[in-house]
């Protein structure tokens, strides 16, 4: 069973996906804030991570900046969810590492999902 962390500091946005990524086969790690996401992603090694930008304690960016320059957390496949739509945004987090950027009022809950799945099956591919 694939295993996810979600960091997301909406507890609505994260039930409604934990919900439907438990129904589709996943295992459901979440976070609040991005302190708490970074030690969760060390701890459970997840296969994937979905990150939004704007949280608590450490931003997205600066989650993102920590998992990819760790030995332990580097190669895990990381979605950003946000709603920061800005190119300056979407730019930094694709040099910071991410494998994708959704913007989350320009995707439906079940193309996350999708893009989730693909993302995961091209990671086994690579590693």
């Amino acid at each position: 069973m694939k295993k996810i962390l979600f960091i997301e500091d909406e507890s609505a946005i994260q039930r409604a996906f934990g919900d439907i990524l438990k129904q589709v086969g996943f295992q459901m790690f979440s976070a609040l804030d991005g302190e708490v996401g970074l030690r969760l992603a060390l701890s459970e090694n997840p296969d994937l991570i979905i990150l939004d930008l704007i949280l608590p304690k450490f931003d997205g960016f600066e989650v993102l900046k920590r998992l990819k320059s760790s030995p332990e957390t580097k190669k895990i496949p990381v979605i950003i969810l946000t709603n920061l739509e800005g190119m300056e945004d979407i730019d930094k987090a694709l040099e910071l590492g991410a494998t994708t950027y959704l913007v989350k009022t320009q995707y439906t809950l079940e193309e996350v999902i999708e893009k989730v799945k693909k993302t995961l099956a091209v990671a086994r591919d690579i590693y």
